[in-house]
């Protein structure tokens, strides 16, 4: 028996809505699968460069440890420099989001602060000591480096300026921003050289206390 022509025409919005899910779950598949073999690259790659050393360690081995061809990694890296300049923008991303949740009570420089004692807590002090002799050894990474602390000082400035609804100086939302990023470059440093022995917390507290001394 056919359906009344009413019926017909009210149940075709729904196979278009049906139709029309289908398209975006398998686009939010493949880009999870993206993510996911970017991570497996950027995580094999760096595991290789702590290891082996900078030089010593060719776009085969990474390959091969992450178990892809080297056209899968030209699709994502243009080179090995751009790997170690993904992990350490992870590092800035991880900073700004944190910096974004602490509590609106605090002050700029102490949701800095506190953002990166949260953060600091994950560190390895070994694969901190490895990546430091990684990049004084290898001047093209010293460049991105650079070009890694420029970077996070902006981003940093614009969450701390979002964080606060806009409504603080946006020359007082830099300053704390260059201050910050200045803080973890010397604090780095330092840790490394001191061959990390301190816990990273504790290092973190003293150096913002040091921070504040200077303006005391």
């Amino acid at each position: 028996m056919r359906r009344p022509a009413l019926a017909r025409k009210a149940a075709k919005p729904r196979q278009s809505r049906e139709n029309s899910a289908a398209p975006a779950e398998r686009s939010g598949l493949r880009a999870r699968k993206r993510q996911e073999t970017r991570e497996r690259l950027t995580r094999a790659a760096m595991a290789l460069f702590l290891e082996r050393g900078f030089e010593a360690t060719t776009l085969d081995d990474i390959v091969a440890a992450a178990n892809v061809s080297r056209r899968t990694f030209f699709h994502y890296f243009a080179s090995k420099e751009d790997v170690v300049l993904a992990w350490q923008e992870d590092g800035t991303a991880a900073l700004v989001a944190a910096v974004a949740a602490r509590p609106a009570s605090e002050s700029m420089l102490q949701a800095a602060e506190n953002a990166i004692i949260e953060l600091v807590r994950q560190l390895d002090p070994r694969e901190a000591i490895a990546l430091a002799r990684l990049k004084r050894d290898n001047p093209a990474l010293q460049a991105r480096d650079q070009a890694k602390y420029e970077k996070m000082e902006r981003e940093l400035a614009d969450a701390l300026l979002k964080r606060a609804n806009h409504k603080a100086d946006r020359m007082k939302a830099r300053l704390v921003a260059m201050i910050t990023t200045g803080a973890m470059r010397v604090g780095a440093d330092l840790w490394t050289a001191d061959g990390a022995r301190e816990k990273p917390e504790l290092f973190a507290k003293r150096m913002f206390a040091a921070i504040r001394g200077i303006f005391e």
